[in-house]
């Protein structure tokens, strides 16, 4: 009898389940992502400006700026070199570009939290391009021991080809809410992995506000350690013409009695007549609850309008289930235009046609940014909202 022949799995496909995928730090493990490849096929591979092939410009490190609010006690801020054993601990990239990120990062950022601090003000981290012909690649660590709280506004401001990986290490009973706000020019290229580890009891709420930047892709995946943990991933984003942005996410429930909520919400225009490509979003989200995951709570929804014609949105919902002993579990995503009943009745009661959708579309931001605890950046997000409505011939 002989032995059958074994062929490896290639580099970011699933093995068992979505959660057991391939993580490397080095990127010539990965071989070169093609259009049709799975986790590849709604970017725009041409406008990635060579971060997923090795032909990007020459590569500097990052623009970082970390300001802690005065009078804090039990924060630490620290630049860490390449290869200092703190950094890749929450594990290595899951694509290409994130594993680029950590072969070229010049080492990275870390924030540390001490046991049981609690920071009542945003820590603010801004990360700024250094211009459409360079290239820079970083590494962000957030670290919260047992018991500590905090919040971080991570601001990406400017343009240029920024690729990195942000970790998010969340210890027993700690909170940590992180606001992740693309506020890119519009020519910028941004891809960022993030990977959150969650302790024992722990909170983590995560919040992505995409606005600005030609192509931007966010990889955010949480992992559970211990039972009793708590994640919130939520995000907006806004396109316009030329605008590519993908928000590709995991959640494993790999532990008992853990609870996860996820909400998305996105709005396109574009003008059919422009000479920019159109407007176009994609989001994935994968929800795995393990075997041995008893007691899990888990929901994920997508919710998306296309304003004009010259938009697109794609949306996959994925829940992958293991043990039929859960709490409960659900999905859903929808790709639509107004609600016509909320408009008639607007409409009936005086208000303008055009005042009326632009309503529509703010009350649907909302229910996401009205859980983002600090009130200066939440009137931030919905001036932005502004901003981009005044541009859309609705």
């Amino acid at each position: 009898m002989t032995t059958p022949e074994i062929t490896p799995v290639k580099n970011a496909t699933y093995h068992n389940n979505k959660g057991d995928l391939f993580t490397s730090f080095d990127v010539n493990d990965f071989e070169v992502p093609r259009g049709r490849d799975e986790v590849w096929r709604f970017v725009p591979l041409r406008r990635l400006r060579g971060l997923h092939d090795g032909t990007f410009a020459p590569a500097e490190g990052p623009d970082v700026v970390v300001d802690v609010p005065e009078g804090v006690d039990g924060v630490t801020v620290e630049k860490l070199a390449k290869g200092d054993a703190r950094l890749g601990r929450a594990g290595g990239a899951v694509d290409r570009i994130g594993a680029q990120a950590w072969s070229s990062a010049p080492g990275g950022q870390l924030v540390h939290i001490a046991k049981g601090v609690s920071v009542d003000q945003p820590i603010t981290i801004t990360v700024t391009g250094k211009g459409p012909d360079v290239t820079t690649f970083g590494a962000l660590v957030i670290e919260l021991e047992e018991g500590a709280e905090a919040f971080v506004n991570l601001h990406f401001v400017g343009t240029g080809t920024h690729a990195d990986n942000h970790e998010y290490l969340v210890g027993d009973n700690a909170r940590l809410t992180v606001v992740v706000h693309e506020d890119w020019d519009d020519d910028a290229v941004h891809c960022a992995g993030e990977r959150a580890i969650l302790g024992r009891d722990s909170v983590f709420r995560h919040t992505v506000a995409c606005f600005g930047g030609g192509v931007v892709r966010n990889v955010p995946q949480v992992k559970f350690t211990e039972p009793g943990g708590d994640a919130e991933l939520l995000g907006v984003y806004f396109a316009d013409d030329g605008q590519f942005f993908e928000q590709r996410l995991l959640v494993d429930h790999a532990v008992p009695n853990c609870r996860s909520n996820v909400m998305y919400k996105g709005a396109l225009q574009a003008d059919p007549d422009s000479d920019k490509p159109e407007a176009r979003t994609a989001w994935v989200g994968d929800v795995l609850i393990r075997s041995n995951a008893q007691g899990t709570d888990t929901y994920e929804v997508n919710r998306n309008l296309v304003l004009t014609e010259g938009a697109r949105a794609d949306a996959v919902p994925n829940l992958e289930i293991e043990t039929g002993e859960i709490a409960g579990a659900g999905h859903a995503a929808t790709v639509g235009r107004f609600d016509d009943e909320q408009l008639f009745y607007m409409l009936s009661r005086g208000i303008p046609a055009d005042a009326a959708r632009r309503l529509i579309v703010r009350g649907f931001f909302s229910e996401v940014i009205g859980r983002i605890p600090v009130a200066s950046l939440r009137e931030k997000l919905e001036d932005r909202i502004a901003e981009e409505l005044e541009n859309t011939p609705l």
